[in-house]
């Protein structure tokens, strides 16, 4: 009879501590129960915007609750960066990440959150270019005439960016440092004074992005030679286009891209739902068509592969920054 009455205690014991595990374990079958917040580190408007909103919505159509785009601009995406990995690591909020996040480490002296330990990869979403302008007036009729006068005389052409640390500014001193030609920097504050003084003449060249010059290509003011992807474009304004890699620098790349992270500790089950709902609202007729302008190159993957990606970008832009002694604005 004790023995009957030993058993009980320790089954009802057992049975508590299963009950008790249980309801400590959040139900994962439920989520999302609330909204989802998608941070972006830029104002509204520009192309990380455009990204996260198109893609929202899809996703919010899928998982049944709203997704909430907030605009974090500042310290070249640092603000919204570290918003995220102040957040709670419960699956309701992500950041949109871009080029910027690998190479900040690089160029910042000190980031307020650790590169390395503070966020989840949820899934690159796509690669764009830069493309490669011209004047439309320009002697340089497409990339090898450019190349050939680069090399010829080196420090003597001039390219545009939009800041000291973009993606423009790198892909030149990338250039600079593959072929020895010592391109002179012009830094301006924005894309749209640094396109004018391009198609003025007052700069010789800039490797800007797909939708800042898309438009003015189309218009005949700007002349493109090349693109910086390792593979030439799919947008059809693009798609005649050389990559600068096989039109003369063997290896080059250098590109835009954009990617989630949510911040560590997300569960796993929470990164692989949403990796999942990227993954369809990228392929919708509705996101290709809004995401054209910026010549994006779809390839939503997994978290590992996203992850990898980002050490790769990491790495290589740190030894460029490191080269060309860049600082930040």
């Amino acid at each position: 009879m004790k023995k009957i009455q030993y058993y009980k205690i320790v089954l009802g014991y057992l049975a508590f501590l299963l009950l008790t595990l249980v309801s400590a374990t959040p139900s994962f079958a439920q989520y999302p129960e609330r909204p989802i917040k998608f941070i972006v580190p830029f104002a509204p408007g520009g192309g990380t915007d455009l990204v996260a909103r198109t893609m929202g919505a899809s996703i919010a159509e899928e998982l049944r609750q709203p997704i909430i785009v907030e605009n974090k601009p500042g310290g070249s995406t640092v603000v919204g960066t570290d918003a995220l990995a102040k957040s709670p690591p419960d699956g309701y909020t992500f950041v949109i990440a871009t080029f910027a996040h690998a190479v900040n480490p690089s160029l910042k002296e000190k980031l307020p959150y650790s590169q390395d330990k503070d966020f989840a990869p949820v899934t690159l979403v796509g690669v764009s270019p830069n493309v490669l302008v011209v004047a439309a007036n320009s002697p340089y009729k497409n990339f090898k005439e450019l190349l050939a006068a680069a090399k010829l005389k080196p420090g003597t052409l001039s390219y545009a960016s939009q800041g000291s640390g973009t993606s423009a500014h790198l892909a030149g001193e990338l250039f600079s440092i593959q072929t020895g030609s010592k391109l002179i920097h012009v830094p301006y504050k924005g894309a749209g004074p640094a396109l004018t003084d391009v198609m003025g003449g007052q700069v010789d060249m800039m490797f800007a992005t797909a939708s800042a010059v898309g438009s003015l290509i189309e218009s005949g003011k700007l002349r493109p030679l090349a693109v910086t992807t390792a593979t030439r474009s799919t947008t059809p304004l693009l798609s005649n286009l050389p990559t600068v890699a096989e039109a003369g620098i063997p290896g080059y790349f250098a590109a835009s891209w954009y990617g989630v992270f949510a911040p560590t500790g997300t569960p796993i089950a929470i990164i692989q739902k949403i990796n999942s709902s990227i993954k369809k609202a990228v392929q919708t007729k509705v996101f290709k068509d809004r995401v054209e302008s910026e010549g994006l190159m779809i390839s939503a993957g997994t978290p590992e592969e996203f992850a990898k990606f980002v050490k790769s970008e990491e790495q290589r832009w740190k030894e460029v920054i490191k080269n060309a002694n860049i600082k930040a604005d």
